[in-house]
């Protein structure tokens, strides 16, 4: 019997039988594992401290012969107790669990283990403003999946101009100018450093909260168009 060593974040536990769990771990070698969690239920399972949800574990698994393996030690590395602290953290939380689990294939790739793990850190930091966690996950996601918006030119290819207000077309992914626009250079700026950087690099960014509240239900809208639903 094969037994693999990994780093796993549980993104899906579902209860089975008197006192096992399925649990669907994220990793960033083997992407999406799934494993039988057999006795975790009971009182004194070994295994129950190491798939706490908002958390980095330790896992070993015994390969089984279909795609559901047999968890054999789980321990705790890092856990984001905070993020359970506040309700919206907590709520977006879980939903970053379930978009990953819906979009991502089994084979997913280290940068997605990477987007989480970046992204966990950063809902526990509750002194980070409260849009930038969703904002930052919605557009890094967008980007690895090649969705992200067009944030250098408008639906023509014309570059876009440096000054003035701009409106976004759903349709066409892209801003254009419009004096009667909701967001300026500033706003489409910012998009593009939160999709290529790491969201607690951004934390020292003058009016970061402004701009997230009026970008916020932007990306929302777009991702929930073209890839959550993906």
């Amino acid at each position: 019997m094969k037994q693999i060593n990994a780093q796993g974040v549980v993104l899906t536990r579902t209860d089975y039988g008197e006192a096992d769990r399925i649990i669907t771990f994220l990793t960033p070698l083997n992407g999406k594992v799934r494993v039988m969690a057999k006795g975790v239920r009971r009182q004194k399972s070994k295994l129950a401290g190491g798939i706490e949800l908002f958390s980095i574990s330790d896992i070993t698994y015994v390969v089984g012969r279909s795609e559901l393996h047999t968890l054999v030690s789980s321990r705790l590395v890092t856990h984001f107790g905070n993020i359970v602290k506040d309700l919206d953290r907590t709520m977006f939380g879980y939903e970053m669990l379930k978009i990953l689990n819906r979009v991502l294939e089994d084979e997913g790739g280290e940068e997605y283990y990477e987007l989480l793990v970046s992204h966990l850190q950063v809902l526990d930091d509750l002194s980070s403003p409260k849009d930038l966690p969703e904002t930052s996950f919605l557009l890094h996601l967008m980007r690895l999946l090649g969705h992200l918006p067009n944030l250098t030119h408008d639906a023509r290819d014309g570059q876009l101009p440096n000054e003035g207000n701009f409106q976004f077309s759903i349709d066409d992914m892209a801003f254009f100018a419009s004096p009667a626009g909701p967001f300026t250079q500033n706003h489409i700026k910012l998009m593009r450093l939160i999709s290529h950087n790491p969201p607690d690099a951004l934390l020292k960014i003058a009016h970061l909260s402004e701009y997230l509240q009026d970008l916020a239900p932007l990306v929302r809208q777009i991702s929930y168009q073209y890839v959550v639903t993906y």
